[in-house]
């Protein structure tokens, strides 16, 4: 897989001083297929920092921070803001803009936080596991690296080619516009072809793939973990459709957002006191997409008769999630975690892992509340077609 390789080379040809900031920069590319950041990252992280002579748990405590799946909560989004309005729509990228500079903030941040607090906590590395030494990129690995990456160039010159001038041919055929168009209601299938095409690339260079069996079998391996995301898709479109159909979304959200409105509760105490109770409900229930089944239904339609765009109100959630995924034994990869540390010390266990993540989730907690808070004042959009503000909604 191209992007495995990726984050591992990002990771290697880091220079040593920088290798904290690499590591938690891999997590961030590691997102877009969320199990690499658990898998592979997490250890490798471990093994580099055990052999540059630093503690290897400091390398655990810089890696699993923030997730993404964004089509997935776009499209929540969507169903419980049709409630209100059932001509809007959530586009997979409507949290971007926020997601970029995020990004720039856990690197410096995360960085800060493992060398200034955990790593100095943990002191010299007194275990009996001995340094393994680290794989390194194979040459035929980097030639089908190198050639994957002309392949995704070539793959985003042709989307460019169709959206930016005037009559791409994926811009809307009657307005011109790009927001509203063939190009983002058929986004999920352009994020499809843009690992498909330099995973073909990669596989034919690296001889992984050889004919079409070899394809399919991939392919096949890669769908294999979306069974659990097909039954709960399943359930969750029925308990959106049961408060559509109730009407039972319509009155609390109403009912909440007069209470809210009449007690003077809005504005960024709001946002941020929706962010803490996305934290605390994380520690209980692991999937941020089974969450956002429940609470979007209620919270989207609530906040928009407050006035603001569900793009604000999932940003919110987000962060909420991603921040408590570290202390909380629900996360999925927890036991995972645990076997790799206990690898280098048997004693570590669940408790030795939460003690060490929470400076991450307190120090990122605050870090993104001020984030958010500055991003609220100023106004600025969460992402395309993601204003903080809607038009007030005669509901009230």
């Amino acid at each position: 897989m191209p992007i495995t390789v990726l984050v591992r080379q990002l990771v290697l040809g880091a220079p040593p001083k920088l290798i904290t900031a690499a590591i938690i920069t891999a997590d961030i590319f590691s997102h877009l297929a969320s199990e690499i950041g658990y898998v592979i990252l997490i250890p490798l992280g471990a093994m580099i920092f055990h052999a540059l002579g630093r503690h290897p748990m400091a390398g655990f405590g810089s890696n699993f921070l923030i997730g993404s799946v964004d089509p997935i909560l776009a499209g929540l989004s969507t169903s419980a803001a049709n409630i209100i309005d059932p001509t809007m729509d959530i586009n997979p990228m409507v949290n971007y803009f926020f997601m970029v500079v995020s990004a720039f903030m856990v690197i410096g941040v995360g960085t800060w936080i493992t060398e200034k607090i955990v790593e100095p906590r943990l002191g010299k590395y007194r275990g009996n596991e001995k340094a393994l030494e680290i794989e390194q990129i194979t040459p035929l690995e980097k030639k089908g690296l190198r050639w994957a990456g002309i392949g995704t160039l070539i793959f985003l010159v042709v989307m460019a080619w169709t959206i930016i001038p005037e009559n791409g041919l994926l811009r809307d055929p009657d307005t011109g516009e790009i927001l509203r168009s063939p190009f983002f209601s058929g986004i999920v299938v352009g994020l499809l072809l843009l690992f498909f095409v330099p995973g073909i690339i990669y596989g034919i260079i690296v001889k992984t793939i050889k004919n079409d069996k070899d394809v399919v079998k991939h392919m096949t391996n890669s769908m294999k973990g979306l069974g659990g995301y097909i039954v709960l898709v399943f359930f969750a479109a029925q308990f959106i459709y049961w408060f559509n159909y109730s009407n039972l979304g319509l009155v609390v959200a109403i009912d909440g957002a007069q209470f809210l409105s009449h007690i003077g509760f809005t504005g960024i105490p709001l946002i941020l006191s929706f962010l803490f109770l996305s934290a605390f409900l994380n520690m209980f229930m692991g999937s941020a997409s089974a969450k956002w089944a429940i609470m979007a239904p209620v919270f989207i339609p609530m906040f928009m008769i407050l006035g603001y765009h569900p793009g604000i109100t999932q940003a919110a959630f987000r962060i909420g999630d991603s921040v408590t995924n570290v202390i909380t034994p629900m996360m999925s990869y927890f036991a995972l975690i645990v076997t790799y540390a206990q690898r280098y010390d048997e004693k570590n266990g669940i408790g030795t892992i939460i003690s060490l993540m929470i400076p991450y989730t307190v120090i990122f907690m605050l870090a993104w509340a001020v984030l958010i808070t500055i991003w609220m004042l100023l106004g600025i959009p969460v992402g395309f077609d993601g204003p903080i503000h809607l038009p007030p909604i005669a509901m009230l």
